[in-house]
């Protein structure tokens, strides 16, 4: 398995799950540092960032954004289980909390993929979110400038949700 990232905050996350998964996990990655086919992979831990916000695509601002759109549509990614993180702040942005881990989800099932991972909204203060989908998350969303001190043992239930859902971790 291969967790992908870029974004200090994404980061931090990412170094969260590297910490509760050991050596189960490669990376964290930048998914412009990822060599070969990522379908060789028995499942990926995919995050993104939200900026750029009102976009409709390429939310992230980042590297993923191109890779999304210019490599992954030529991987087929069927039966393959892909979790899906995200960072984003739902107090100055609660509009769009974390929509690039809904784009994600679009491009990454669009492949073939299937999302584990899904998690609740309680505790989140949003109104909006392009990650939702049959109102939960479609993965694990942290807010790392509001709610930092919940990202940790968020990211703790969420790799044993993962584990319990067959992401080999």
């Amino acid at each position: 398995d291969s967790c992908l990232t870029r974004d200090p905050r994404r980061a931090q996350v990412a170094g969260y799950i590297k910490d509760v998964c050991g050596d189960a996990v490669e990376g964290p990655n930048d998914i412009g540092d990822v060599s070969g086919d990522i379908a060789g992979y028995d499942g990926l831990i995919v995050g993104a960032p939200t900026w750029n916000t009102g976009a409709d695509d390429m939310r992230s601002g980042t590297d993923i954004d191109s890779w999304l759109y210019d490599v992954l549509p030529s991987a087929d990614l069927k039966g393959k289980k892909v979790a899906l993180f995200g960072c984003g702040d739902q107090a100055g942005y609660s509009g769009n909390f974390c929509d690039s881990v809904g784009e994600l989800y679009d491009c990454f099932t669009a492949r073939g993929a299937t999302v584990v991972g899904f998690t609740s909204q309680d505790d989140y203060e949003h109104y909006e979110s392009k990650a939702v989908r049959d109102d939960m998350f479609c993965g694990l969303l942290c807010d790392e400038q509001n709610q930092m001190d919940m990202s940790e043992q968020r990211v703790a239930d969420w790799v044993e949700q993962l584990k319990g859902e067959g992401l080999a971790l």
